[in-house]
């Protein structure tokens, strides 16, 4: 006779009486093609001996999300996006032994050889074979997900399914950041106060920045940051940004310039904003194919340091968990919404269209 824990453990076809995970179909958000997004039913993740098993519980639309739902990003296709996710794992493979069923971890997209050139000298982002969940493999708009034993994180006691959602783009600033190399007392200017913009203008504070400048034209975003305390912050729909920084900075222009747009215009502004000997951060992620007219010569005799920061790696992960968990940061001051993954595809029309909002969050499972 099955008693009463039997029958509690025989939840939604998920285990059986033993406890083992036995689930074979999941609901999933799978792109087709370009504009084409279908909530199915498919099979869960057989996971291998390194890898494990997750039920999400919580994804975050990213930008790139939309970009790979209109076809302006290179996806294969069909594939089930979403790689901002925190959730339960619920199944492991024979080899992995630093987590088990029941932990609560996200997991760093990031998934390299380990064994090419770029991976031997610390450069995953680099490798020759890399593979990100939710662009290039399935990822986490679904039920379930998995990812090798290697880049998975614990997540700790206390923290939200929200705030583990927030760990992979705040991994993501914290490459940024590092990248530019701000110090004590710099000035910062950033374009854009989308959710990465206002997370580079909280973090250039606690790095120490003397003064953080932002420029957005919508006015949704432009009174978040003001909520969050940002030094100054201009409308860059009334004001021209370039101008207000070199008034701010004597002519000089800021230190460290990170645009987080990805438009040809705000680029442009960009080098302009930058003073001799500064460094500009290209983080906002332009279409592949746009291009745009330099000189040379005032990178030359500016002695300008141009890096770009396109993804968190290389330690990031440990640092945000650590700023979150600490109260540091808090997701919950950049995110605007949580919506049901029957609901994604409007989700990603509406970060695509809609600046008003800020930043989305999927619930995936209670």
């Amino acid at each position: 006779m099955m008693t009463q824990n039997m029958k509690n453990a025989v939840i939604d076809n998920q285990q059986d009486i033993e406890g083992n995970f036995v689930k074979k179909e999941m609901k999933a958000a799978v792109t087709h093609a370009a504009g084409d997004l279908k909530i199915e039913n498919v099979p869960v993740p057989e996971i291998q001996d390194n890898e494990v098993l997750i039920q999400v519980k919580a994804c975050g639309i990213c930008g790139t999300d939309p970009h790979i739902y209109n076809g302006h990003f290179p996806a294969p296709m069909p594939l089930i996006q979403g790689h901002e996710f925190s959730g339960e794992v619920v199944k492991v493979g024979s080899a992995v032994s630093s987590v088990a069923v029941g932990d609560r971890v996200t997991a760093d997209i990031n998934i390299s050889c380990g064994n090419c050139y770029f991976c031997r000298i610390g450069q995953k982002l680099f490798c020759e074979n890399i593979t990100q969940l939710g662009v290039h493999i399935d990822g986490a708009f679904a039920e379930y997900v998995k990812a090798p034993e290697n880049n998975v994180y614990k997540l700790p006691e206390g923290m939200t399914w929200d705030e583990g959602a927030y760990i992979e783009p705040l991994a993501c600033v914290i490459r940024g950041q590092e990248r530019a190399k701000v110090g004590m007392g710099d000035t910062v200017a950033i374009i854009g106060a989308g959710p990465m913009g206002l997370a580079h203008a909280i973090l250039a504070k606690l790095n120490g920045a003397g003064r953080v400048i932002i420029s957005e034209m919508n006015q949704t975003r432009i009174q978040k940051a003001k909520d969050l305390g940002i030094d100054v912050v201009i409308d860059a729909s009334e004001k021209d940004s370039v101008q207000e920084v070199l008034n701010l900075t004597e002519g000089r222009g800021a230190d460290v310039v990170f645009e987080v747009v990805g438009s040809m215009p705000t680029y442009r502004q960009a080098f302009q904003m930058v003073r001799r000997g500064g460094t500009l951060v290209a983080y906002g992620a332009a279409p592949a194919d746009h291009t745009l007219e330099i000189k040379p010569f005032e990178i030359y005799s500016k002695e300008l340091t141009i890096v770009g920061s396109y993804a968190g790696t290389y330690g990031t992960w440990v640092k945000a968990i650590q700023l979150i968990s600490s109260k540091r940061f808090n997701p919950n001051d950049i995110i605007s919404k949580t919506i049901t993954l029957d609901n994604l595809e409007d989700g990603i029309k509406e970060a695509d269209k809609n600046k008003d909002t800020i930043k989305i969050l999927v619930s995936v499972a209670d």
